[in-house]
């Protein structure tokens, strides 16, 4: 027997036996669909740790996923950049947590290198930046900075749900969750485990010519599929600010229209663009908030007004 509509995605076969069915990903239906492989390694059926999932996310308000389905776009720097923002008030309660399993550079961009986690009562502690502003990573598990990740998708999802059932989190007012490229094994399991508790939405990151573009279409398309609200589309490198004459020269040409064209077409809001600084990459390397550091620049400006419309749009 089928299984229904919405377990099954778009283009799966006939007898697909649903993303959730233990025989998903190895039926013999299975052969030949593009799923295959991400269904046989997603986890599948009840859960016995959604529970303790549930109870943790409970206490957080929004959860906000920053996706792209092209990598190099921009998707950490602008993770982070959105929380120091969001954490700028003394009163709002900020988590960062960092999904990108094989390359967490979260942890350098929030100057925490060298940070590990610690074990309470309550569970893992996020490394905190301030006081109202935590971390998460596998940054900070690894025994060496240099060291690769060369994990299947089980271990992978292993980890994303320890980040989000054994970490003591607390009352957060965000949870920014940093991603990594595409909609494969990370996306799928963050989105199963906070399916209950709710996604707030997703920021989809691009730059603007089309080789960049077209992927984060795919990612538009997988948001709709598991029915993850898009609250908007941001622009990232649009053209190159000088710092000093602050004049803007176009480095990725927009040859479609780039992403607000993409965002009409697509019926998704263009939440605006913001121009390439080269002294955001040394904010970025440096743990420093680049809004605070550099107030004047065009980009910051940019960023404020993308942040101030993220924050209205939310419910």
């Amino acid at each position: 027997m089928s299984p229904p509509a919405a377990a099954a995605p778009e283009n799966a076969p006939e007898h697909c036996p649903g993303t959730e069915s233990e025989q998903a990903g190895k039926a013999s239906a299975c052969d030949g669909c593009p799923n295959q492989n991400v269904c046989a390694t997603a986890p599948k059926g009840p859960d016995p740790d959604l529970p303790l999932i549930n109870g943790r996310m409970g206490t957080v308000k929004h959860k906000i996923l920053v996706l792209s389905g092209k990598g190099g776009v921009g998707k950490s720097s602008f993770t982070t950049q959105l929380s120091f923002a969001l954490s700028h008030d003394e009163e709002t309660q900020v988590g960062v947590m960092d999904i990108d399993i094989c390359g967490p550079s979260i942890p350098k961009m929030f100057g925490l290198d060298g940070e590990q986690i610690h074990q309470s009562n309550s569970g893992w502690s996020p490394v905190y930046v301030t006081d109202n502003l935590g971390v998460m990573s596998i940054g900070f598990i690894l025994q060496e900075a240099d060291d690769a990740i060369i994990w299947r998708g089980p271990k992978k999802n292993g980890l994303i749900k320890q980040f989000l059932k054994d970490v003591d989190w607390g009352d957060l007012d965000y949870l920014v969750v940093d991603t990594p490229p595409g909609t494969s094994d990370e996306h799928l399991s963050v989105v199963q485990y906070l399916k209950e508790s709710g996604i707030t939405g997703a920021i989809l990151i691009t730059t603007p010519q089309e080789v960049a573009l077209q992927d984060v279409r795919k990612e538009i398309d997988f948001c709709r599929k598991v029915k993850i609200p898009i609250i908007g589309v941001v622009e990232n490198m649009a053209g190159f600010v000088c710092p000093s004459c602050k004049g803007e020269s176009v480095i990725f040409a927009p040859t479609t229209g780039g992403a607000k064209k993409m965002a009409e077409d697509t019926n998704v809001r263009f939440l605006g663009s913001i121009p390439l600084d080269p002294r955001i990459g040394k904010s970025c390397d440096q743990g420093l908030s680049f809004l605070e550091e550099y107030p004047d620049s065009p980009a910051t400006k940019a960023y404020e007004n993308i942040i101030t419309e993220i924050k209205k749009l939310l419910p």
